[in-house]
This record gives structure tokens, sequence and C-alpha cells, in this order.
């Protein structure tokens, strides 16, 4: 697997790669593609957080959905498929739901260089940045990519330098009135949601899966400083 790689990489990035230690929370559709990217990019430890099963709504853009496996644990089915494209990884899965009384006792064991967080919950959102914050680990926060279809208009940057996404307002503010300082690194696009009469957003697979890559593309980038 590392073949192509080398042919643009040194020995010595290729191994930075490998050590890398990642936890991705939410395996969905910005998820299933950071985390396939990653092991598909040589990363040989992860952590996945996840309490959803596989549903037939997840097929129109999650890369772990498949007709054969609905109703399956999500968790389970991505380090399936990790395994079946690196038998040698050390992938480590948490099937719950994380949340403000469960993170500390769940992430306090596990070293960790960077956090993905690519889950839809405004709370554990804040739980995972104050944490990451508190214990000197990266994070990029993923904002919305529901509702939106032009990939073109994601970008990585900070929270600060956001508009036009509802939830990264939201973000700002409960951060903002919980004092906590900092710059937070996002995957965020300009686009304006598409509106609709649904508290459930519409998708299709463009935006969330390139924002998927686009995190991973970031994490590798930083480490080999390139």
């Amino acid at each position: 697997m590392d073949d192509r790689i080398l042919k643009i990489l040194s020995k010595e990035d290729l191994d930075k790669i490998k050590n890398l230690k990642v936890l991705i929370v939410g395996v969905g559709g910005v998820g299933g593609y950071s985390l396939e990217a990653l092991v598909r990019s040589g990363v040989s430890n992860i952590t996945i957080i996840d309490k959803d099963i596989v549903d037939v709504t997840n097929l129109n853009r999650q890369i772990i959905a498949l007709n054969n496996n609905i109703g399956n644990i999500k968790v389970e089915e991505a380090k399936n498929r990790c395994l079946s494209i690196n038998k040698d990884i050390n992938i480590n899965v948490i099937n719950t739901f994380l949340n403000k009384d469960n993170l500390e006792a769940i992430l306090k064991d596990l070293s960790v260089d960077y956090i993905i967080d690519a889950c839809d919950t405004i709370t554990t959102k804040i739980e995972l940045i104050k944490y990451a914050k508190t214990n000197n680990i990266n994070i990029i926060t993923c904002l919305g990519t529901g509702n939106r279809l032009n990939p073109e208009d994601l970008t990585i940057t900070t929270l600060d330098k956001t508009y036009n996404d509802p939830l990264g307002k939201v973000l700002r503010k409960e951060l903002k009135d919980l004092k906590i300082k900092g710059k937070v690194t996002v995957c965020w696009s300009k686009e304006l949601p598409i509106k609709i009469q649904d508290r459930t957003p519409g998708s299709m697979i463009f935006v969330p899966a390139s924002a998927g890559l686009l995190i991973s593309s970031y994490i590798i980038r930083k480490t080999i400083n390139k």
C-alpha cells in the first residue's frame, strides 16, 4: 500500500503519518470519509466513536453504508472496512453517544494527536473543544455540510472567520459565553444552506465527503509540514 505514497513522500514523512494517533467522533458522511482517507494514507492508530446503526437514509452519502449492512452497528462496519484495507491497522471502536457526562471518562485514557469532530451535536462539539484545549490536543471541528451542494466552497480556517453557517454562529456564541478562549480550527463552507421546511437537513454526497477528505488532508499535511 505504501508504494505510490513513497513516490511523493519520504520514508521519514510516511513514518510520521503511520505514528499519528487520531480520534474521530462521528463516522457518518464527514467522519466516514475522513476515516477512509486516513487509513488509505497510512495512519495506523485510530479510535472511532459513534452510537448509530447503519440506516437506509445513509446510503446517499456515507461510505460505510451499503444495502447489505443496514441495521448493523456503524463503528463495527467501519472497523471491518478499515481492516479490509489495512489488516495491520490498530483501530479502536467505541459504540456510544459521546456527551458531557461521559466524555472525560472515555477520552482520558486515550493517547491522541488529533481529534476530528464530525458529530452533529452542538453540546458534544463544545465539550470536545474544551477537552482538546485543556489537554493541548489538536482538534478540527466540522461545521454544517447539510443543505449544501458545492464542495468548492469548503475550506479550513478558524471559527472566528466563518459566516453563512448557522452552526458556526451558535458555536461562537456558546464558546464566548463559556469564556473559552483561543482559535478553533474548523472545516467550513461559505455556501448559504438551502432553506427547507424540515428540521432534518437534506444532503448529497458532495459536501460531506469533500469535507471529510479535506480534514484528513489537512492533518496529513500538518504532520509532514507540507
